[in-house]
């Protein structure tokens, strides 16, 4: 990793095993068995970064009923039943009807097989997690409230539970955070841009995140606190230097080799950023504002570029454009670790059957396929202001794209789809470009893409993730379309 995650991924999940009282009085040491299982899960979920209320056996309606109360407290992300043995849905039905987060089904016995041979009834009720698990979703999906998962396999030594377990723990992450972020907005949307508009209000409707109105005024003033020869802004020009190179131009007569007064400034404004987001307790945060013509105002809040590379790669996305909706995409594919850059469509490659994605900032740079650059650009095409700017390709491989657009209704939609990164010459025109392919082909690719409705940004990230962001938008409520 070029940047150290800075923002602690965490969440919070409860665990509640489920049983049949009757059993207890008839097998003498079955309880005690099952609960070694549950132990085993609850260590496996509290490795993964998860905040784990266990609330224990759930064997009858009065236990369900007693243990609600202790579920909704502790306001989970995600609810873990842990199918230890065959149980009635009376144990389930009043919990799953009133939770509002997803509910994992998990069935994972010790043994691989039982030992037919020496089978014994005690060997098949702790190996018994498949049996009610049709109740548990039949009776889900009679509540109006369908599981949103359910986890089959062994309790060890099974690569593909793990993995399973490990995605609703990353899951349970991005839905968590961003349950509660407070993300930044300043400025206004860029002008003419009618898909960047969004109401804030319906931004805590939809996910729950506040979002904390900023002026640039205020980070102006941060920024003139700090000297050209702090030695903050010594210690991040250090640090910009040591990510980046800085190459000579070649094509481009926008682009210049980094100027020290460019170095300097987004060293200078990336400071201001870093204490602006800690003094507004922000997790992200969407932006547009340019300032009059040789002011203060339009050279701090035209160079936001590499700070807010430095600050997405560390855990809190940073949009420019306006564009909240994007940086809530951003978060998303930043707590599910798979990167989150910001991105759009830039031209068609038809001789390669590709086309390229990026934009001038700001970028995710852990997923960076090579040593990122930083160029001086005289001006920023399409908008005010001229300073540093950050070009890189992401790495080779495939890769998942989302837009957060909104549809007829007002409402949230995510548009998701999968492709491939591949190697490619980029322009080196200061910004990022990526040569995507998708497997309808491009053309068809980006026709299917546009007619789904997105905006014109979108979070760019690494790996395939669809089926992360489809269990995402469902936990939401999100209409979600894939694209394929």
């Amino acid at each position: 990793m070029l940047i150290e995650r800075r923002k602690k991924l965490t969440s919070n999940a409860v665990l509640m095993s489920v049983g049949l009282d009757t059993y207890w009085k008839q097998f003498d040491g079955l309880l005690d068995e099952l609960m070694k299982k549950a132990d085993v899960l609850k260590a496996r979920l509290a490795a993964q970064n998860v905040n784990v209320t266990d609330v224990g056996m759930v064997d009858n309606a009065q236990v369900a009923a007693a243990v609600l109360p202790k579920i909704l407290a502790a306001d989970p992300d995600v609810l873990f039943v842990d199918m230890v043995t065959y149980a009635t849905s009376a144990t389930f039905g009043m919990i799953v009807r009133a939770v509002k987060c997803p509910v994992v089904l998990i069935a994972l016995q010790p043994m691989k097989a039982m030992d037919y041979a020496h089978g014994t009834t005690f060997m098949q009720l702790c190996n018994d997690d498949i049996c009610s698990v049709p109740e548990f979703t039949g009776v889900a999906i009679r509540m109006g409230k369908p599981v949103a998962d359910v986890i089959l396999g062994m309790l060890h030594d099974d690569p593909v539970a793990d993995e399973q377990l490990a995605k609703w723990c990353r899951i349970s992450h991005a839905i968590h955070d961003l349950r509660h972020a407070r993300l930044g907005q300043m400025g206004h949307v860029l002008e003419a841009m009618l898909d960047m508009q969004t109401d804030p209000t319906a931004v805590t409707a939809a996910f729950g995140a506040h979002v904390v109105q900023c002026e640039a005024d205020e980070i102006v003033r941060i920024f003139e606190d700090i000297r050209d020869d702090a030695p903050e802004v010594t210690a991040m020009s250090q640090r910009i230097l040591s990510v980046f190179d800085t190459p000579n131009p070649v094509s481009d007569p926008l682009t210049t080799k980094l100027t020290q007064e460019d170095l300097t400034t987004a060293a200078r404004d990336a400071v201001a950023l870093e204490r602006f987001i800690a003094k507004k307790n922000l997790d992200g945060f969407a932006y547009y504002y340019e300032g009059s013509d040789d002011t203060i105002t339009r050279k701090v809040v035209t160079n936001f570029i590499v700070g807010n590379s430095l600050l997405t790669s560390a855990g809190f996305p940073m949009c420019g454009e306006f564009d909240i909706k994007t940086c809530i995409a951003m978060l998303l594919m930043d707590r599910l670790e798979i990167g989150g850059s910001f991105a759009e469509f830039h031209p068609m490659d038809l001789a390669n059957d590709s086309i390229l994605l990026g934009h001038d900032g700001p970028h995710h740079m852990n997923i960076t396929g090579r040593k990122p650059v930083i160029r001086s650009l005289k001006k920023y095409h399409g908008k005010p202001g001229k300073g540093a700017s950050v070009e890189f390709s992401i790495k080779t491989g495939p890769i998942t794209l989302m837009s957060c657009s909104v549809n007829t209704q007002g409402k949230f939609k995510f548009v998701i789809a999968e492709g491939e990164s591949v190697a490619g010459d980029i322009p080196p025109t200061g910004n990022t470009n990526t040569h995507a392919k998708f497997p309808q082909g491009m053309r068809q690719f980006m026709h299917d893409w546009c007619m789904a409705g997105p905006t014109h940004h979108l979070a760019l990230g690494v790996g395939h993730h669809a089926d992360e962001l489809l269990k995402i938008g469902q936990a939401f409520g999100v209409e979600t379309i894939l694209v394929k």
